[in-house]
C-alpha cells in the first residue's frame, strides 16, 4: 500500500538502499561469526577484517583515524556515551559542568536535563531566530570548571548549520571539550577532524539510506573518556557488547555511496520546494536558516492552520511528512526549536518539516506543493484562526 507514496520524512528515517543491504548479507548468512582476534578460527578473523574495513570508512569520511572510530547502536548511545563518559572521567577535576543549546536533539537534551537533575549544573546556550548559536553567550559561559560543550552540527527539525569550526576554536581557547551531534550532517555537509578541532562527533546510518539501530563516535585521541556501559571488552574496551558487524558494514556501505552530486540534487529539490510554496501560498514562514541549512531539510510555517490536520490531509493522498504539532509528539509538547527560535506556540503548530532523501525526485516536490495548495486554502477555509474567518 505505500509504493505510491512520496516519502518526505528522511531525517526521521531513511529507505534502505538495496546495494547497503548486499553487502550486509554475507555478514548475516556466510560470515556470521563474531570478531575475533588474529589467533581465532577463520570466519572469526573475517568478520574482524569486515568490521575493521567499515571503521576505516567511516574514520575516513570524517577526517579521522580509524582507532578514533567507536561503533554503538545509533545516534542516541553515541551522544549518552559521548557527554556521559566525558563526565564521569573528568570527575573530581572538573565542577561537573556542562553546555549544551536550547534546540539539541533529544539525545542531547533530554542526558542534559538528566544529568541537571542529579546535580550537574548544565547551561542552555540560547540561539538567534534562525537557530544560530550566540557565540558571545557561548564565551561568557565557559568557566575554568566546564567539563563539556555539546553543540550539534546541523539542526534535526529546522536544519540550520552551526559554524562548528569557530565554535570548536572558542572551546579549544578555553581549554574545553566539544562534542558534536552530526546525525543528520554527516556525509550532507563537509566535517572534517583535522581541521575542525572537535573532540567527539556523533553520526548515525538511519539517515543516509543505511541500517538502523547502527552509528559511530568519533572519539579524538587522547580525549579523557570512560566506558559507561559495562560488559565485555569489545570496541578496544570502550564499548561492551558483541558488535553488530552486519550494521557496521551496511553503515559503511552508507556512506560510500553518498555522492557530492547527490547532495546537489537534495539542495536543488530543497530550494524548489521553498521557493514555490512562498510565492504560491500566502501566509508561510520559513524555519530556519535562508542560507545555512542542511541540504535535505525544508520546515515551513503554514500559519491558521494546524500541522497535523496538513499532515493527516496529505498522508490521504499519499505524502508523509513531520509536523511541529504538539499532537504528533510523543511527548505532547509543541516543538521546542520552534519555540526556541522565539516562535510561539501557534508557529510551532502549524510548521511542516521536508527532509529529502536519494529516492526522492523533482516530481514529488512539484506534486507535493500542488497538494499543498489545495488542502491548506480548504483548511484555511474552515479555520476560526483564519484572517478571512
Amino acid at each position: 500500500m505505500f509504493d505510491k507514496t512520496v516519502y518526505l520524512d528522511n531525517a526521521a528515517s531513511t529507505r534502505l538502499d538495496e546495494r547497503v543491504l548486499e553487502a550486509m548479507n554475507p555478514y548475516f548468512f556466510d560470515t556470521y561469526a563474531v570478531a575475533t582476534s588474529e589467533f581465532g578460527y577463520s570466519m572469526g578473523i573475517e568478520s574482524k577484517e569486515g568490521l575493521e574495513r567499515s571503521r576505516k570508512v567511516i574514520a575516513s569520511a570524517l577526517g579521522g583515524d580509524a582507532s578514533e572510530i567507536v561503533f554503538t547502536s545509533g545516534s542516541t548511545e553515541s551522544s549518552n556515551m559521548a557527554i556521559k563518559g566525558v563526565l564521569s572521567a573528568l570527575k573530581g577535576k572538573k565542577d561537573d559542568h556542562l553546555i549544551v543549546s536550547r534546540l539539541e536533539d533529544f539525545d542531547v537534551l533530554n542526558t542534559a536535563k538528566i544529568l541537571e537533575k542529579q546535580g550537574y549544573k548544565v547551561d542552555f546556550i540560547e540561539v538567534d531566530s534562525e537557530g544560530v548559536l550566540d557565540l558571545d553567550m557561548l564565551k561568557a559561559a565557559i568557566t575554568p570548571q566546564t567539563a563539556l560543550v555539546s553543540i550539534q552540527h546541523a539542526n534535526q527539525e529546522i536544519g540550520t548549520l552551526q559554524d562548528i569550526k569557530a565554535i570548536a576554536e572558542v572551546c579549544k581557547e578555553k581549554e574545553v571539550l566539544l562534542h558534536t551531534d552530526a546525525t543528520h550532517s554527516f556525509t550532507r555537509v563537509p566535517l572534517d577532524v583535522s581541521q575542525v578541532s572537535v573532540d567527539l562527533v556523533t553520526v548515525s546510518a538511519h539517515t543516509i539510506h543505511g541500517p538502523r539501530g547502527v552509528g559511530a563516535l568519533y572519539i579524538r585521541e587522547g580525549t579523557p573518556i570512560n566506558k559507561w556501559m559495562d560488559g565485555g571488552f569489545q570496541e578496544s574496551d570502550r564499548r561492551a557488547g558483541i558488535e553488530n558487524i552486519p550494521g557496521a558494514v551496511g553503515f559503511a556501505k552508507a556512506v560510500e555511496l553518498v555522492t557530492p552530486e547527490e547532495n546537489e540534487q537534495l539542495k536543488a529539490m530543497r530550494d524548489h520546494i521553498i521557493e514555490r510554496i512562498s510565492a504560491e501560498i500566502p501566509s508561510v514562514t520559513l524555519n530556519g536558516s535562508a542560507t545555512s541549512r542542511l541540504p535535505q531539510n525544508a520546515n515551513l510555517t503554514f500559519h491558521y492552520v494546524e500541522g497535523e490536520s496538513i499532515t493527516l490531509h496529505l498522508d490521504m493522498m499519499g505524502f508523509a511528512v513531520s509536523t511541529g504539532s504538539a499532537c504528533f509528539s510523543r511527548s505532547l509538547e509543541a516543538s521546542h526549536v520552534i519555540l526556541g527560535i522565539g516562535g510561539d506556540h501557534e508557529r510551532a503548530h502549524g510548521s511542516l518539516r521536508f527532509s529529502f532523501g536519494r529516492f526522492n525526485t523533482m516530481e514529488d516536490a512539484d506534486s507535493i506543493i500542488d497538494a499543498l495548495k489545495e488542502v491548506v486554502v480548504n483548511l484555511r477555509a474552515i479555520s476560526p484562526l483564519s484572517e478571512d474567518n
